[in-house]
């Protein structure tokens, strides 16, 4: 069933524009190297890293 709102539900306050989600990014590690990803509004970063060998 889809998420509809009825009429008689309350709508969702809006998020306060001082508590904004700034970035968020992840780290991924595998055997030899390790991921870094951010998103921020402004754009994109990343980087691969070797790890100096398998763990």
């Amino acid at each position: 069933m889809p998420n509809v709102m009825s009429a008689d539900q309350p709508r969702p306050t809006p998020l306060c524009p001082s508590r904004r989600l700034v970035a968020a990014g992840l780290i991924r590690r595998t055997p030899g190297r390790t991921f870094t990803v951010r998103v921020t509004a402004v754009g994109v970063t990343g980087t691969i890293a070797k790890n100096g060998g398998a763990r």
